[in-house]
């Protein structure tokens, strides 16, 4: 007796071991943990207190809970083993399962809602291939050519803007955070006021970009240009993300009642309708106010050269007040002051790839027909792989923690392509789609006799090599990114996919250019290719 009265005998639920019903974040601490197993509701510790006080039996009825003793030495459930049971042995590295009721998605089912949009949003990438096919024979685009620098940055915020909105939301709607309207509504609001401040800081940023690039080579400059790559910039990548902003958000809600994953389908959409839109709001203000300013005629008395400058003033005057609405959103709020490095960055690398594509385009007519699918392509399967690995994340814990068996550093090559994990699943299902897609689009642009490049056996090794290539590195690259920003407390969803669509860019338009090089060098060379 005297030994029971120092132990401190206490009465606890016992739980049975099939039992599902605990869920348990398995990064917590161990002190953390102990005091989630021992968590008991106040109905239970009435229990608890009239059987001690009674000194009840430990059985009861058949309807009610039964109970076993146990001290705090000897507690009813060792966080190891039930570590052990939410973990599997057979998981790749950045593969934590947390729950074991949530039923796994197959390879199938996934193939399956992502091919659909991929296969769209391909055919929207086909369309602002043939649309840019035409534009660049354009006067705005012949004679202000670095009109062509602006086009990879602009159409690169369906990377950085975009698909990283459709990434916070699908996040927010897997985790149930948008399950209420009132929530829903203020998240939707926020983050629409914030693309839109991000959109014009972006816009602006890239037509600079474009003049130092494009003009400081050849030691010259042009006012009126340069206030034309100005408007034209920040007036497109406005309307542009209001307009697939409006989209994403439509989709997901849409995606969730349906009950699809929305990190399957929103990020393909937005890419489907985002290079044709960016485009052709691009090509179309640039020409008008190309025509404003006297086009060929710069003495031209009827020339409008007081539209460009009140368009720039308009959103100088517009930018604070999205600002402000951004900074009193909680959603939002933090991302206002930190999601301003990678959309900038990734801008910098975009237009380090529109370089490429001016200097390409004056050799190579038949590049600008396959520049958006090939950077569209690999752009769209990077963020959709890049989307569910941050799902992941954020189901098992907080940014700053990696999970025990997550990824640190560089993964390796084989894990990541040939592992038996659900992610090294999608890379695979992501990499199989690259070749039958691309000859689905490469078909298409010769169906609709666009572009300057006849489709020949080499033609289409050398070009689908290339986008294999890109796609590879970028999945790769997106495993070990996502993991590391993770890792040093920074959200995937805000940070990952500007980078990683911006590198896609870049990647895609080289390695695009040396296609057509090789094409030249080995003989297979038309009107289209060069000669």
């Amino acid at each position: 007796m005297q030994e029971e009265s120092v132990r401190q005998r206490k009465m606890v639920p016992k739980i049975e071991p099939q039992s599902h019903a605990l869920h348990i974040n398995t990064n917590m601490p161990d002190s953390d943990l102990d005091q989630t197993i021992h968590r008991r509701s106040p109905r239970e510790k009435n229990k608890f207190e009239y059987r001690e006080q009674n000194n009840a039996s430990p059985m009861t009825g058949n309807n009610e809970e039964i109970y076993e003793e146990t001290s705090d030495t000897h507690p009813l459930l060792n966080h190891i083993d039930v570590r052990q049971t939410l973990e599997s042995s057979d998981l790749d590295p950045g593969e934590v399962r947390m729950r074991p009721t949530e039923k796994e998605e197959s390879s199938f089912s996934l193939a399956l809602q992502v091919f659909i949009p991929y296969l769209i949003a391909g055919f929207g990438m086909v369309g602002a291939g043939m649309v840019l096919d035409v534009v660049q024979h354009w006067d705005v685009f012949t004679q202000i050519s670095e009109v062509f620098i602006l086009v990879p940055a602009l159409l690169g915020l369906k990377g950085n803007l975009e698909m990283t909105l459709a990434s916070r939301l699908s996040t927010q709607a897997n985790l149930g955070n948008m399950d209420t309207s009132k929530e829903q509504w203020k998240m939707i609001g926020g983050n629409m006021a914030l693309i839109q401040a991000q959109a014009v800081v972006v816009g602006f940023l890239a037509s600079i970009a474009a003049m130092v690039f494009g003009w400081i080579p050849e030691g010259k400059f042009d006012i009126n240009h340069g206030l034309l790559l100005c408007a034209s910039s920040v007036l497109t990548a406005s309307l542009a993300s209001l307009i697939l902003g409006s989209i994403m958000v439509a989709v997901i809600i849409l995606s969730r009642k349906c009950n699809i994953n929305p990190d399957n389908v929103a990020t393909p959409i937005a890419a489907s309708l985002g290079d044709l839109t960016t485009l052709t709001l691009l090509a179309s203000i640039s020409a008008l106010l190309f025509k404003a300013i006297g086009g060929e005629n710069p003495e031209h008395p009827e020339r409008q050269e007081w539209l460009a400058p009140v368009i720039i003033s308009l959103f100088l005057v517009l930018t604070p007040i999205w600002i402000v609405i951004s900074h009193k959103n909680k959603y939002t709020h933090e991302v206002l002051y930190t999601g301003w490095t990678p959309v900038i960055c990734a801008m910098v690398i975009s237009s380090i790839g529109g370089l490429i594509l001016d200097s390409a385009v004056s050799s190579y007519h038949g590049i600008a027909v396959f520049q958006p699918v090939i950077n569209g392509v690999g752009g769209n399967l990077v963020a959709v792989q890049a989307s569910r690995l941050s799902t992941s994340l954020h189901k098992a814990g907080k940014p700053g923690t990696l999970p025990e068996n997550a990824q640190h550093g560089c993964g390796n090559p084989f894990t990541t392509f040939c592992g038996k994990g659900l992610h090294s699943r999608t890379v695979r299902v992501l990499l199989f789609m690259v070749i039958p897609g691309h000859l689905i689009f490469m078909y298409t642009i010769h169906f609709m006799n666009a572009g300057h490049t006849t489709i020949t056996l080499i033609f289409a090794v050398v070009y689908l090599s290339a986008a294999m290539l890109q796609v590879m590195l970028l999945l790769y690259l997106a495993g070990w990114m996502v993991h590391h920003m993770w890792k040093i407390g920074d959200d995937p969803d805000n940070f990952a996919i500007p980078y990683l669509t911006a590198v896609g860019d870049l990647l895609g338009t080289g390695l695009l250019a040396i296609a057509f090089q090789i094409l030249y060098m080995v003989g297979d060379k038309d009107a289209d290719v060069g000669d």
